[in-house]
């Protein structure tokens, strides 16, 4: 299998890495764990070193380490660099070339792909400068497990917690496995995430949506070489790197995007929940609470994937997939909306389950085509995005073939 460089930093996720390097073992890899001067202080290298059965790489002055030139050898050697947890100082100091360690001077040196799995107090989280950074890892290729939310170590509640090792070893895997280019040529349009429809200044209708759907499937469209065009709605979670992004907030918004990157794409993906209705009259300033009720006028938003569907007509492309999110009857209910609007494939989930769908990591879906169904049983959404996918790249090959 592959030898993966595992760099633990100073913080007390650092326990978890100890975790992840036993899952990827059990997976059959190598590990070589890298430590900060900071993460000694909360996990010993002893425990690292016992579980890997190689030395653990805790500075670049270790005497003899100058002969082979560490650093070197391990960036290339490695099939990939997995940061478990990583601070806010080690993001920083990747983003910004500062090599002052082994662990910085690595990631210099490595042409391995990077995944970085950030784990720190949720004000360092959403600073301007950790997002800044993050973002320009990101811009450079470098993947992010997304931390998650709850109690942090600090006593506070909120997003910053590393994530569960065996999503970051998930994250890892997915990495390592060969991706043929399968899609390389074709241009992809993905929407994610909810639209926000104001009421007024201060108020919106909206609903649970994270756009992690919609973000798994951008990002494994994009690992299969295809050009994607993201259009997302409000959301807090992080963008996954793909060619182009674009931010709506209303489903007007989302409407006018969609019509305008799908002109020459080869397939459109609707992963977002876009409100079915709006507010007929939003006010332009904060409505005042009284203390009678108060009555909204909402009217019926433009059907994005039915307007798809009419514009395409009888022509081959784009192909065109949708999402039904229903919480009962689903099946019957998506089979009627994909042949209503004229669309290729429709992705059937329930709603109604609290393991599953909106703002949840997994989920199980029903794949409909013209002639074809097929039930993906609860899993991951990035292995959903990748079940999708891989019915999506017939379908889609076929079409492109025809037309030329």
């Amino acid at each position: 299998m592959s030898l993966i460089a595992l760099g633990v930093t100073g913080g007390i996720g650092a326990y978890k890495a100890v975790e992840v390097c036993r899952l990827l073992q059990q997976q059959g890899h190598d590990v070589v764990a890298i430590m900060t001067r900071a993460a000694t202080r909360f996990v010993g290298a002893l425990t690292f070193e016992a579980i890997t059965r190689k030395p653990v790489i805790t500075s670049q002055w270790r005497p003899g380490a100058n002969a082979d030139i560490e650093h070197i050898a391990v960036a290339d050697t490695a099939a990939l660099l997995l940061v478990v947890p990583c601070t806010a100082n080690v993001i920083g100091k990747f983003a910004n070339g500062i090599a002052d360690d082994f662990l910085s001077s690595l990631y210099l040196a490595t042409r391995a792909p990077v995944l970085i799995a950030p784990a720190m107090n949720s004000n360092m989280l959403a600073h301007e400068a950790v997002q800044q950074n993050m973002t320009r890892l990101r811009a450079r290729g470098v993947e992010f497990v997304e931390p998650g939310e709850g109690y942090l170590a600090c006593g506070w509640i909120g997003k910053g917690r590393l994530a569960e090792p065996a999503d970051i070893v998930l994250a890892a895997t997915r990495l390592l496995e060969p991706r043929p280019r399968t899609l390389a040529g074709s241009r992809v349009v993905v929407t994610a995430g909810p639209t926000y429809e104001d009421i007024d200044a201060v108020r919106y209708v909206g609903n649970r949506s994270s756009g992690r759907m919609g973000f798994a499937i951008a990002a494994e469209a994009h690992r299969r070489g295809a050009r994607v065009t993201l259009i997302a709605g409000p959301t807090s979670r992080d963008l996954p790197a793909v060619d182009v992004t674009m931010r709506v907030r209303s489903a007007g918004e989302m409407h006018a995007a969609v019509m305008r990157a799908s002109v020459d794409a080869d397939a459109v993906i609707m992963a977002a929940a876009v409100a079915d209705y709006t507010p007929a009259d939003p006010a332009a300033g904060k409505v005042a609470k009284s203390d009678g009720a108060l009555s909204l006028t909402l009217t019926r938003t433009r059907d994005i994937l039915a307007d798809l569907g009419e514009r395409r007509g009888t022509a081959s492309r784009p192909l065109l997939i949708g999402f039904a999110a229903e919480t009962d009857d689903v099946v019957n209910k998506a089979r009627e909306k994909r042949k209503r609007k004229r669309v290729d494939l429709i992705v059937a989930n329930d709603v109604s389950q609290p393991d599953r769908g909106f703002d949840s990591s997994s989920n199980a879906v029903t794949i409909i085509g013209a002639d074809s169904e097929e039930s993906i049983p609860l899993q991951p959404k990035e292995k959903i995005a990748a079940a999708i996918l891989d019915r999506v790249e017939p379908l889609l090959t076929a079409r492109i073939t025809h037309a030329v």
